[in-house]
């Protein structure tokens, strides 16, 4: 199966944008626009799970990404992760080396990262509303738990409706059908040469500030900064702001 995606733009540089856990492509409505205009052809997708792309066997997302990009004919690409596919980011760039131009992470996750109490607590609370079959309860506690205090009505919203179609998708998947496990060490993530952009929200958990202060200190070229009135998803609390940083960051890598 071939990830659900949109191709935009002609230009001969490819991005790819990986959406997070609790979103699809649909994310990545503004930058996806504004991406193709500035000159690159723009390639977002739903992973396995998410979106229009189904559970269907066993995968590995990072492999998934691989395979979309010899669909397209991409040999090399510049990804931009938020959150999980900021991970998803990290584990293609590992076992596909060479073929990442460069990183753009919006808050992102990373293999090896171990949780802390917040996080695990939410996480408490999320199983616990599922299991209870409170699937409107764990949507809303997710779109309350992420979203920073800069987004609006509309983010709210559309991030309500992503996530309610993961759960759908991933709670009628058989288990046999999960994830398979990636191991990536601290070496593996060292040896990845390429620019990278860490984005941090300061209203965030502050799981992903220490991801990005770990990478920093493993990755040989990595710029931080903390945006101070983001919380976990600034590419949808502020779109046109959360662009021009990642453009700028794509034109100067």
């Amino acid at each position: 199966m071939t990830l659900a995606h949109d191709v935009a733009g002609d230009g001969r540089s490819t991005v790819l944008l990986l959406h997070s856990g609790v979103c699809d492509r649909r994310m990545w409505d503004a930058q996806f626009t504004a991406l193709a205009a500035a000159g690159y052809r723009v390639v977002r997708c739903d992973l396995r799970g998410f979106g229009d792309s189904p559970v269907d066997r066993p995968h590995v997302h990072a492999d998934d990404v691989a395979a979309l990009l010899d669909h397209l004919g991409a040999e090399r690409a510049a990804l931009v992760g938020s959150s999980f596919g900021g991970e998803v980011a990290l584990e293609f760039a590992v076992r596909h080396p060479g073929r990442t131009t460069s990183l753009a992470l919006l808050c992102a996750a990373a293999p090896g990262h171990e949780a802390s109490p917040e996080l695990r607590d939410f996480f408490g609370r999320e199983n616990t509303l599922l299991e209870a079959d409170d699937l409107p309860g764990a949507v809303d506690l997710n779109v309350d738990f992420w979203l920073g205090p800069d987004a609006g009505a509309d983010a709210r919203e559309l991030v309500r409706r992503m996530q309610a179609r993961a759960f759908e998708l991933q709670l009628a998947a058989p288990e046999e059908f999960a994830p398979w496990p990636v191991e990536v060490t601290d070496a593996d993530l060292a040896a990845i040469d390429v620019p990278v952009l860490a984005l941090t929200g300061a209203h965030d958990v502050p799981d992903f500030r220490a991801v990005a202060t770990r990478l920093a200190g493993l990755l040989p070229d990595v710029r931080h900064l903390e945006l101070d009135w983001a919380g976990h998803l600034p590419a949808l609390e502020r779109p046109a702001e959360t662009t021009r940083l990642v453009e700028d960051f794509l034109n100067r890598s």
